[in-house]
Formats: structure tokens, C-alpha cells, sequence
């Protein structure tokens, strides 16, 4: 079984050059599927077809492209970016007896915002001019200085049929070495057409990128939010249990009504969170535009299949001019669903003219916060290399501080293995630190460390006979330096990991021993000296330690492990309360079970001590009391 690679193609050019005209003598398809443009002869809307081509790099393998033909007139420009969001190659379509027009300016433009690298120009119509070469000639001066300047120039007719092969021998030369579209885990479709079929429901169609829808799957319709089922699958009219990126594909979902779903709307997973209203971008104007961008304006923004009104914020009052690029905000009118990375048409706002490219820095962009100086600098150093995921993750570790690892570029192009690898560069080179489930720019770890381990050693100075200092204390040490909350416990854990340690709900030195201050020492040997006296039978607590000084001493022994707390009004060494716990262990052990009485006389103690002191080893698991007598706890 011959492999199949899967690539998207979408036509671009002039009205009336011949973009469906050719594709229905390449393929067998009319894309003119509307009757109003059967009638009109022009495309109004979008077509699709696909067509098979041999792989020239591999013999056993083939090409299949999916098409999309695009309305080239100017009023349906709007429909036109709408086709050609996620494409491989662009079939740019001039006519021999036209030459160069405006809305094959204006296309060429549009695909260079979009990133599109490949093409095939076919120049149509040829039988109606003499000289061919003269047109191919001035098209490859048109084509200077662009992403397509060697871009194959192939003259056709459909009408002889001339150039139809070497046609689709050059589609598939300039695919041969295209990488297919890559599956990083992330499927999204932009619906561009949606109906209703009599017993089927609703379908929706467009150009799956990014991932693999399944069905069976549970989807979710973005900006709306609403989840549906994928109850089939087509691609190329064929029915399919799963699609991948690159495919034209054709859901049948679960929705009550047609109305749930629309042109520009997204099918994807529920993973990636939800839609945007305000993104934050990187505007470039072609330095063939003929207009600027000012501070203010209003726009349509054009993204996947569909377009929703927004102004343009620059970082101060100016203007874009041809040539130029800038940071901005698009702050849309409508939400969008959008990842870092993706690309915006941007368009006027009387829909006459393309103005510019945008691509997204972050899809999550702040009002409030777009001047300030530091998320400036966060979206300069992604605005240079927008596509390195590296520098991507270092500008999102250095502005937030710290960040949890699954929330790092979920709303991205970058598969999780790509954003894992990138973690684990910037971690070799010392740039970030992955502490639990965070990733940590490493300046604010190593404030975060120093401030912790000032904070400990200050407490160690001040109050030498603590154990440490409470961790209460050192997240109030901390609040300024913590960028996230959460973050705390794995401050705590790395500190644990070399030099410190927890006791109870405190923290310490592992080299720290407390000692009582020297104005409570008296009270210590005191309270030390009565607990020896009678070992297994203590005085009071109220007794032991009846004044400040000593009642601060009492609870140094304790904290320290010294003195055993039995309850409120008993306390006895550790010593002689383990004493006290093997001795009942062996009496136990040869008695069989005891009462109170019997324990009680074997340790040579009162009652005041004695059900304190069985009460608390009954809690700690060491006696089972039964009735009035008690056994050892197996």
C-alpha cells in the first residue's frame, strides 16, 4: 500500500483570471459551487476540490491536495483570507492577457503575511497572446524580492489544454521536500462552511492543522465553548475513523441546531483553554503597501476562517508605515480562539484595502499592562525570534517569574515534547530551574533562595532556643520574592534538599542545635532537676513552671524534644516517659491485660499522672483499653 502524504493548496490572483477554470481542468471538480456564481462566472465564496499527484521523492508514495479555490474579486477579499489560513502551497493564478492586477498584488501580500513559503504561478490564458515570454518575464519581476522569487512560472490553457502536465509536475516538485504538516497533539479546524443534512444533523468542513481529530471524540467549539460529539468523519469524501493536519476534513457533530456553529468558529479539544479578546502581536506592513497603520484605528482582523472587528494599540502614539514593524495590541471587538504564533490579516475597516500582518506573541494580552516597561520587553524578546521556542519559554520564565510546567505555551504551536526540550535546554544552560511543577526563571530563584536562607539564619541569631523558623514565618519572608503562590512548598523542598530541614511545621539549620538563652538557663537546670527527682511521677506543670521565665523554658524542652507534653497539666522527660512506656509494655507482655490500678502500682505513681499518662498511650497506638483494663495494641 503506497504511502500518502497530505498537503493543502488554496489559488490566488486577479477576478477572472481563470483560479476555478483551471482548477476544474485539473481535478474534474467544479469548485463554482454556488448557482449564483454558475451564473455570474465568478467565484463569491470558497471552493474545494483535491486532486492526487505522484511523489517525484518517492515512487511509492503520492501527494494528495486538498484545494480550496479563493473568490479573487475585491469584494470578497474577506472570503478569500478565509482559505488560505493553514496552507502548503499557494497556486498564484495570473492571466497571460491581464498581467499583474491589483487583487494579485494584494494576494501576493496576503500570503506573505501568512507566512506561506511555496508556490506555483501558473500564467493562464496563454492562447490569447503571442508572446509568452515577455509575460512570464514581467510576473518574475513582480516576483522579486518576495518569498517567491524562484517560484516556477508555468504558461496554460485550459481551453488547449496546454501546460495542465507540466503543471501538476511542477505542484509536485515544490512539494517533494515539504514537510507535512506537523501533529503537535493540538487539533484545531476553522469551520469554513457549515449545513445541515436530511437525516445526518449538522456538518461542518475546513483544514485541519495542528492535531488529529477521532470519531467518537468530544469536541469543543471555540469562542462559544460548547462541547459536541464527532459522530463521523470525511476527508475527500471518503469516510475516515480519524483525520490529521493537512487533510481537508468534514465533521458530522453532535449539535441540536445548525445555528450552534459558524464560518470562523473552531473545532478543537477542551485541553487549551478558552478564547481571547485581547492579543498582544508583532504588526508588519509589506514595503509594497500603500497604507499605514495609525495608533487608534479601527480594523478587521482576519484569523483561520474567520474576521472580527478590533482596534490597534501601539506602545505610544505613531503611525505604521510600508516597511515597518512593530509591537501592538489587537483588542477585538468579539473573542477569538488563538495560539502564540498563529498570523492575523490585518484589513481596513470599509474592507477596500489589506493593511498588514500580524503574528501573536501572546494570546492572552492585558490592557492595563501592554506600556509598562517590563511586558515591553517580554513581548520585544519574543517579537525577535517569534518562532524559536526556546526564546519563547525564557521570556515567559524571566516576565512571570515562575510558571507551572502545563501551562507553559499550551495555547501554542509548539508540541509538549518541543516546549519539554526547550525546558530542559534553558535548564543545561542555567537559564530557567524546574522546581516541582514549576519552571523558574534563575534569577528569581537564586532572590528566592538567598531570602529564605537569610530569613532561617536570622531567626537561627535572634531566638537561638526555637527550633527554627515557622514556615508561616518564612512565606511572610518570601511574599515580595514568591511570584506564584504555590510555589512555596517547592522552596521548601529544595532547601531540604542540602542544608536545611523541617521540624514539625518549622524549618532549620541541619548544623542548628538550640540552647536556651542564658537568662533562661536557671529555669532549665530547675525544671530538669524536679522532672529527675520523680521520674515517673512529675510535679504539676503549674508547679514546674510557675513564673514566665520558666514557663518559656518548660516550652524550649518541649519544642526540642526534652519534655513530653502528656496533656495540659502533665509533662515528663522523653526519657522517663519511653521508661514508663517499656515498662507497661512488659508487664503487659506477662501479666496479660491490666487495669489502672495494677499499672499504676507497678510505676509507683498517682492517679493524677497515671490516666494522663495511659490516656496519651492509648492515642499513640501503644495500649488498647478494653473495659476497665488494657492490652497492647498488636
Amino acid at each position: 500500500m503506497s504511502a500518502i502524504r497530505h498537503f493543502i493548496l488554496a489559488t490566488a490572483g486577479h477576478v477572472d483570471h481563470g483560479k476555478s477554470a483551471l482548477i476544474k481542468a485539473l481535478t474534474g471538480t467544479d469548485p463554482d459551487r454556488l448557482p449564483e456564481e454558475q451564473l455570474r462566472g465568478i467565484t463569491i465564496d470558497l471552493g474545494f476540490a483535491h486532486l492526487e499527484l505522484p511523489d517525484p521523492a518517492n515512487p511509492s508514495s503520492s501527494l494528495v491536495l486538498g484545494i480550496v479555490d479563493v473568490p479573487g474579486h475585491e469584494d470578497f477579499v474577506k472570503n478569500m483570507v478565509a482559505g488560505v489560513g493553514s496552507i502548503d502551497l499557494a497556486l498564484l493564478v495570473v492571466a497571460a492577457d491581464d498581467g499583474w492586477m491589483p487583487q494579485t498584488e494584494e494576494h501576493l501580500q496576503i500570503l506573505t503575511y501568512l507566512g506561506v513559503s511555496r508556490a506555483v504561478v501558473a500564467l493562464t490564458k496563454i492562447d490569447l497572446i503571442q508572446d509568452g515570454t515577455s509575460a512570464t518575464a514581467a510576473i518574475r519581476e513582480k516576483l522579486r524580492h518576495t518569498p517567491f522569487s524562484a517560484a516556477p512560472i508555468v504558461a496554460t490553457s485550459v481551453v488547449s489544454g496546454r501546460g495542465l502536465d507540466e503543471l501538476k509536475a511542477a505542484l509536485s516538485r515544490v512539494l517533494a521536500d515539504a514537510p507535512p504538516q506537523t501533529d503537535i497533539g493540538k487539533p484545531r479546524l476553522p469551520v469554513d462552511r457549515v449545513f445541515k443534512l436530511q437525516g445526518i444533523g449538522t456538518v461542518v468542513t475546513g483544514t485541519l492543522n495542528g492535531g488529529t481529530l477521532r470519531r467518537g471524540q468530544t469536541v469543543a467549539i471555540q469562542p462559544s465553548g460548547k462541547t459536541a460529539r464527532i459522530r463521523n468523519i470525511q476527508s475527500h469524501g471518503r469516510d475516515v475513523v480519524a483525520s490529521g493536519p493537512g487533510s481537508r476534513t468534514a465533521l458530522n457533530l453532535s449539535l441540536d441546531a445548525v445555528e450552534d456553529i459558524q464560518r470562523g468558529d473552531v473545532v478543537t479539544l477542551n485541553d487549551f483553554g478558552g478564547p481571547s479578546k485581547v492579543l498582544d502581536v508583532r504588526i508588519e506592513i509589506s514595503p509594497r503597501a500603500i497604507h499605514a497603520i495609525k495608533d487608534g484605528v479601527r480594523v478587521h482582523a482576519h484569523h483561520g476562517s474567520g474576521n472580527v472587528a478590533a482596534r490597534v494599540a501601539f506602545h505610544g502614539d505613531r503611525t505604521l508605515a510600508a516597511g515597518e514593524g512593530a509591537v501592538a495590541q489587537l483588542r477585538l471587538e468579539a473573542p477569538a480562539f488563538v495560539f502564540t504564533g498563529d498570523r492575523f490579516i490585518i484589513r481596513d475597516w470599509a474592507e477596500r484595502s489589506t493593511l498588514g500582518g500580524a503574528i501573536v506573541l501572546d494570546p492572552d494580552g492585558n490592557r492595563r499592562l501592554f506600556r509598562r516597561d517590563a511586558r515591553m520587553q517580554f513581548l520585544s524578546a519574543r517579537a525577535e525570534s517569534p518562532g524559536d521556542v526556546s526564546r519563547l519559554v525564557a521570556s515567559q520564565a524571566a516576565y512571570e517569574g515562575a510558571t507551572r510546567k502545563s501551562h507553559v505555551l499550551v495555547k501554542s504551536r509548539f508540541s509538549g515534547a518541543d516546549i519539554s526540550a526547550a525546558v530542559a535546554r534553558l535548564t543545561a544552560a542555567g537559564s530557567v530551574v524546574v522546581a516541582g511543577d514549576f519552571v523558574v526563571h534563575a534569577d528569581r530563584w537564586q532572590a528566592l533562595d538567598r531570602r529564605a536562607t537569610e530569613a532561617i539564619d536570622a531567626r537561627h541569631r535572634a531566638h537561638p532556643e526555637q527550633s527554627g523558623l515557622p514556615l508561616t514565618d518564612l512565606r511572610a519572608a518570601l511574599k515580595d520574592v514568591l511570584p506564584v503562590a504555590d510555589l512555596f512548598d517547592a522552596v521548601v523542598a529544595h532547601l531540604c534538599t542540602r542544608d536545611f530541614v523541617r521540624v514539625g511545621a518549622a524549618i532549620r539549620r541541619t548544623s542548628h542545635l538550640p540552647v536556651l538563652p542564658p537568662q533562661l538557663q536557671a529555669a532549665g537546670a530547675r525544671i530538669r532537676a524536679m522532672l529527675a527527682h520523680k521520674p515517673l511521677d512529675p510535679p504539676s506543670r503549674k508547679d514546674l513552671a510557675p513564673d514566665i521565665g520558666s514557663q518559656q523554658a518548660l516550652r524550649f524542652l518541649i519544642e526540642t524534644g526534652e519534655v513530653v507534653e502528656i496533656n495540659v497539666e502533665i509533662v515528663m522527660s522523653a526519657d522517663s516517659m519511653k521508661r514508663a512506656s517499656e515498662m507497661i509494655r512488659q508487664f503487659i507482655r506477662a501479666k496479660g491485660p491490666a487495669t489502672t490500678s495494677d499499672l499504676r502500682q507497678m510505676l509507683g505513681n498517682s492517679r493524677r499522672v497515671a490516666i494522663p499518662l495511659l490516656e496519651r498511650l492509648d492515642r499513640d497506638g501503644v495500649t488498647l483499653r478494653q473495659g476497665d483494663k488494657r492490652s497492647l495494641r498488636s
